[in-house]
């Protein structure tokens, strides 16, 4: 049984862009501490970097044997692990993820494998487009080829067949990736990267903030900032020492502006919980939590196009940009990964950013604050009336609870999101304190990413936008559909509802 707080989310073609850019993403995000520790090295030990080449921090190691005697210390730089971790690890480590993805480590061992091919035979260019192919290709070939023989094999002769069958075919696709795959895909990277490079250089990038803007509040963020921008910003790294391409979807200043002018401007409920849902953007990076500002407001987005494209223009004019992803997107990963010579430019690309969205969204918020609060005031009378007229305060949460409740399924409960990381662990957050207060006990409130859910959840709680998805997923369980992770009445009904069919087993 299926039930939602508010009207599904449509299906079709954007919830299959919306599975695809997760997959793209699901990708990159397991492995950004890895990008984040090769951007910490690079920071430092390029040339361009706080030590550089010639500066005085160095490693040592033993150049013979402390046991056999003889040898000595000889000094190294640690700039030799910046060229081996990206050419090498970072891709492999992309492509081990996608394998997994599709065939679990059996498809993460192959990917790997075959994604070396299409490094080496790209030489010269970094693969991660290469990797993104052969780690989920390699698997699926894997897992249809497991198929052919799965249950003719005779006993004891299974890890055998298994081993063997994985290195033949890894050895056949790598060779494929070697001799065919990488020159197509080294084509196309090189192809990409100087388009990217073109529309950097002439200025013209800030434009991509018409596509990006209206794409995040999609939740499409993930997809956009991992699944394309990363990638194509390690690139620029490695050849430039930083790159403003991670600052197009993950500069916190356009939300922090919005959620200011809501603050101010804005009415109701939308007015009541901005602050706090500035702090969590601004400060730790979930820029999930003012998605549904917007999609209640959708021209505002004219407001976050004009302030995300200022502040990528201001950082194409002061050719500033970041080592490695600010992930999450809080002001603090910014800083961090900030070039030595970006601070200003980066900071101003914030602020700014945050000012022209602010302006924008005030003027259109002051435009319509008569008729918003006409509209708060409807709503908020027609509730008191309904709330004197049934106690009970039915509604369809609730009567799709209380079927669940009843049955004494609801034990698991799991808020589900795009990454499975930001938004939905702040609602299990949420949601875990309102039972705690209630003094509900035995129920388990856990955050997943909707392609990770397996089937075990009593109760799945989404973001309107992504309610479809996760029924496809989770078929047998109970929906609830949410504007806003951070406060929503469907968590006191979910509450209540639990709460009472623990006193009535008593």
């Amino acid at each position: 049984m299926t039930t939602t707080s508010t009207a599904a989310a449509p299906a079709g073609a954007r919830v299959r862009v919306q599975k695809f850019g997760t997959f793209l993403s699901g990708m990159i995000m397991p492995n950004i501490s890895a990008f984040i520790a090769w951007g910490l090295i690079t920071a430092l030990f390029i040339p361009t970097g706080w030590v550089g080449f010639d500066g005085p921090v160095e490693a040592w190691r033993w150049a013979g044997s402390p046991i056999l005697g003889g040898g000595e210390f000889e000094g190294t730089n640690y700039v030799g692990l910046v060229g081996p971790i990206i050419t090498y690890l970072l891709p492999l480590l992309i492509a081990y993820t996608g394998g997994k993805m599709v065939y679990d480590t059996r498809g993460g061992v192959i990917g790997a494998v075959v994604a070396m091919g299409v490094i080496i035979g790209a030489s010269g260019t970094i693969m991660f487009l290469g990797a993104m192919i052969c780690g989920p290709a390699a698997a699926w070939i894997l897992k249809q080829v497991d198929k052919i023989w799965a249950g003719k094999v005779k006993a004891g002769f299974e890890m055998l067949v298994d081993n063997f069958s994985a290195g033949i075919l890894g050895f056949i696709l790598a060779m494929a990736s070697f001799w065919l795959l990488a020159p197509v895909v080294k084509w196309f990277a090189d192809l990409l990267g100087g388009a990217v490079g073109f529309l950097t250089e002439s200025g013209l990038i800030p434009l991509a903030s018409i596509i990006v803007e209206p794409a995040k509040v999609l939740f499409l963020n993930n997809a956009i900032n991992h699944g394309v921008f990363t990638p194509l910003g390690v690139e620029q790294v490695a050849e430039q020492g930083k790159s403003l391409l991670f600052l197009v979807e993950a500069n916190p200043g356009p939300g922090a502006g919005l959620l200011l002018a809501i603050t101010v401007f804005g009415v109701g409920a939308a007015r009541a919980t901005a602050p706090g849902a500035f702090i969590i953007q601004f400060l730790g990076g979930i820029h999930e939590v003012y998605f549904p500002y917007v999609l209640a407001k959708p021209i505002l987005l004219l407001a976050m196009i004009g302030g995300g494209a200022t502040g990528v223009l201001t950082n194409v004019i002061f050719q500033s940009g970041l080592r490695a992803p600010a992930s999450p997107g809080s002001i603090f990963a910014v800083l961090i990964s900030t070039a030595n010579d970006s601070y200003l430019g980066v900071i101003l690309s914030v602020v700014l950013s945050a000012a022209v969205t602010f302006l924008i969204a005030s003027v259109i918020l002051r435009a319509s604050r008569k008729r918003d609060l006409e509209a708060a005031d409807a709503s908020f009378a027609a509730a008191i009336a309904q709330t004197e007229a049934n106690k009970g305060k039915s509604s369809s949460v609730l009567s799709g609870l209380a079927g669940a409740a009843a049955a004494g399924t609801i034990s698991n409960i799991v808020f589900a999101c795009d990454a499975g990381m930001g938004s939905s662990a702040m609602g299990a957050t949420v949601l875990r304190k309102k039972l705690k207060d209630a003094g509900v006990t035995g129920v388990t409130v856990t955050n997943k990413a909707i392609a990770n859910l397996d089937g075990t959840a009593d109760l799945v709680i989404t973001q309107q936008e992504l309610t479809e998805r996760a029924k496809q997923k989770e078929p047998k369980a109970v929906h609830v559909s949410v504007d806003n992770f951070m406060a929503s009445p469907a968590y006191d009904e979910v509450v209540a509802t639990v709460a009472d069919r623990q006193k009535a087993k008593k």
